[in-house]
């Protein structure tokens, strides 16, 4: 299973993700501000970082440009709402939320970490 880097704005939201991924055999590292980003990517090697929807777009660009520059390796997936448009034109994925099963999560991020 997949080591992920969950980011976001919402702790409510990144515990439910967190409890999602880990249900579904992911490891989660969470990761709610920069400093604490950039401490984990010089900590692990992430196969998967999952931008949240909440982020504003200029912070996701923010956040992408960390995550590929401490964890050049990592996929990204960003979360982004049905009724808003894709952020990072650059990421590797994206999910519309809210989605059909909260298993898409899990399984989008165990695609991903076997590309």
């Amino acid at each position: 299973m997949a080591l992920v880097l969950c980011t976001g704005s919402d702790p409510v939201l990144m515990e439910t993700r967190r409890l999602i991924l880990e249900k579904a055999g992911h490891t989660v590292v969470a990761a709610l501000d920069e400093r604490t980003l950039v401490a984990a990517c010089e900590q692990h090697k992430f196969d998967v970082a999952v931008v949240g929807q909440n982020v504003s777009p200029n912070l996701k660009r923010r956040v992408l440009m960390l995550v590929r520059k401490y964890c050049p390796s990592v996929k990204v997936l960003e979360l982004h709402h049905n009724y808003a448009s894709k952020a990072l034109d650059n990421a590797d994925a994206w999910l519309e939320v809210p989605t059909d099963t909260p298993g898409e999560l899990a399984d989008r991020v165990a695609q991903l970490a076997s590309e």
